[in-house]
């Protein structure tokens, strides 16, 4: 099997499979400009697992790291998902029509 390098979109899918990585997102959006610790102290992880998420989401361009004296503060960067959002709507209209067909089968039997 042929290993391709990654592009920036399967990285960003990649950092977009985990679920706390997906909240980490969420968060920064709500509350941007947060530290790592601020990051960290509602998770259920030791702060060395949250620097790894963090880490994965620096790789793939989501996030952006400032250092302030001893303060990491972290901002969230959504080019990346602007280029998902992308490839996803290339294949929107697979799921439209089968939404089309559901709301017509549903409103033929309320007719």
């Amino acid at each position: 099997m042929v290993k391709y390098p990654a592009s920036q979109l399967d990285r960003t899918f990649s950092a977009l499979v985990d679920p706390t990585r997906r909240a980490i997102l969420a968060r920064l959006e709500r509350e941007p400009g947060l530290s790592v610790t601020e990051i960290a102290r509602p998770l259920p992880l030791k702060l060395p697992a949250v620097m790894k998420h963090l880490d994965v989401l620096s790789d793939a361009g989501l996030i952006a790291r400032t250092k302030s004296g001893r303060t990491v503060s972290v901002e969230l960067v959504a080019g990346p998902m602007e280029e998902a959002m992308a490839w996803l709507r290339r294949y929107e209209r697979f799921w439209s029509a089968s939404l089309d067909r559901l709301a017509d089968l549903v409103e033929g039997e309320e007719g």
